[in-house]
């Protein structure tokens, strides 16, 4: 008890010093907001003063014990007292961050993650939000190490070299001009150097019209909100090396299109609707839809399409729900014996995620189906195994447990393991074969570290099979940050 009130008494003496100092220094109209956290901070030592007092006459008045009893029960109260100087800290940790941001000038308001999640947004990517006004910078980074299996599931030998890449270097860039208002994009650097694999591109920008608090238009180059990593696709936010295939594959992450639309909440439930522009199927391939991103470059939109999600949030942590994307992919380029076909393109997924009590639990399925898929065969000139397929559909279960848990939220250590199934000819025409490479299992076993929140080393291991038996293991370490 000595201790922590010797503590206490301590932070509230520094936080007091730099208040006062503050208050010669900063301009007048931060003057009131001062003066009402030196109110604060001095009800607080008030507070102490008395639990001095109150310890003291306990001390006085206590009888003589035995020398084995028990601690709680010399002090009569001891645990309340405990707990009360505990309250105590919070609270003076809580001021000292106001005074900070007073003496800075850059006071913010409150978004917490589940608000991000809402917005379809990362944590770092909802950086403009806290702002009452003005320029908003944020970002994140990744690298990754990938180490492959000298031998694939058969036996046979694979040469596959070891890489070390900087995967992507982001900055979010916003400006809120007023309570209405907020521009918000996201600018990528992709492997580093554009003279060799590297590139760089819009992940995302756009306006929003905050028309309440519960409801707002967004219109720009727009993250398609589907699944669990393409809007939240930060590094310390999705768990893994490696970001999961079939959010790769038939959610095609990272998936972003031109469009429009409106997100919101109400009560536990948040949803998001657009309309942007479609797919484009002359660059699908036996592996799925991620060639067909248009990525707001001169995008085609003979064909537009619909999006959809709704999440269902009971308790703080965890969430549920799904969405549908609905459109034509052919963007008046796949015409067969003069025909123009759309190569409609439906994808729909189910989703949840609970955080809680250390635990973390992630789950999604999702499928896609492509209607005239003849055609479009017949126009790419695939044949055989190469074939676009008429559906795809896959999986994972994801499972981790902090077991830091009990010492605080500050740093986190956390075993994950995570299992993974994806089939991008899971439907072919007759006449064409599947490639059974294509069916594919991934067990994923690992560890992630957080010594704080915003930076996060990960290291794994996957075993990888196919039907065809050439799936290649391979060991992932990544770093990555978010500010």
């Amino acid at each position: 008890m000595a201790l922590y009130r010797m503590i206490l008494r301590l932070c509230t003496g520094v936080v007091l010093a730099t208040a006062l100092l503050m208050t010669a220094t900063l301009p007048l109209q931060a003057q009131a907001t001062n003066e009402e956290i030196l109110k604060k901070l001095e009800e607080i030592e008030k507070r102490l003063q008395r639990l001095e007092q109150r310890q003291q006459e306990q001390e006085a008045a206590k009888p003589e014990v035995e020398p084995m009893q028990k601690e709680e029960d010399r002090k009569p109260g001891g645990q309340e007292m405990t707990v009360d100087v505990e309250q105590l800290r919070r609270q003076v940790d809580v001021l000292a961050e106001e005074l900070e941001k007073v003496r800075s000038g850059e006071e913010e308001l409150v978004v917490t993650p589940d608000d991000a999640k809402s917005l379809g947004v990362g944590p770092a990517a909802a950086s403009v939000y806290r702002k009452k006004s003005g320029v908003s910078l944020a970002g994140y980074g990744e690298m990754l190490y990938q180490n492959f299996d000298s031998e694939n599931e058969s036996g046979a030998a694979v040469n596959q070299s070891s890489q070390l890449d900087f995967l992507r270097a982001i900055i979010y860039a916003g400006y809120r001009f007023n309570d209405k208002f907020i521009f918000n994009s996201e600018i990528e650097v992709e492997h580093s150097a554009t003279d060799r694999e590297g590139s760089v591109s819009m992940e995302f920008a756009y306006i929003d019209y905050l028309a309440s608090d519960h409801f707002a238009l967004r219109g720009g180059l727009l993250l398609v909100p589907m699944g669990l990593v393409n809007e939240f696709h930060e590094p310390n936010v999705f768990v893994g090396a490696r970001r999961p295939e079939v959010e790769s594959r038939i959610i095609p992450t990272t998936w972003r299109e031109n469009g429009f639309g409106f997100h919101g909440s109400a009560g536990i439930f948040d949803y998001r609707a657009y309309v942007v522009n479609g797919l484009r199927a002359s660059d699908f391939d036996s592996n799925g839809l991620r060639g067909g991103r248009q990525k707001g470059s001169e995008a085609r939109a003979d064909n537009l399409a619909f999006v959809g999600r709704l999440d269902v949030n009971p308790t703080p942590g965890v969430f549920f729900g799904g969405s549908l994307y609905r459109g034509g992919s052919g963007q008046g380029e796949v015409v067969v014996n003069g025909q123009d076909f759309d190569v409609t393109t439906t994808i729909a997924e189910i989703h949840g995620q609970a955080q809680v009590r250390g635990f973390d639990i992630r789950g999604l399925y999702a499928t896609a189906d492509l209607d005239d898929t003849l055609e479009l065969n017949q126009f790419l000139g695939l044949s055989g195994e190469d074939t676009v397929a008429e559906k795809m559909r896959g999986g994972y279960f994801h499972v981790g447990y902090n077991v830091l848990n009990e010492f605080g939220e500050r740093a986190s250590l956390m075993p994950y393991y995570r299992f993974e199934f994806l089939d991008t000819q899971d439907e072919v025409l007759p006449g064409f074969i599947k490639d059974p490479s294509r069916e594919r299992i991934f067990n994923t076993l690992g560890l992630e570290f957080k010594p704080i929140y915003n930076i996060v080393l990960k290291a794994d291991y996957q075993w990888i099979s196919n039907e065809a038996d050439t799936g290649v293991n391979q060991f992932n370490v990544a770093l990555g940050y978010s500010f």
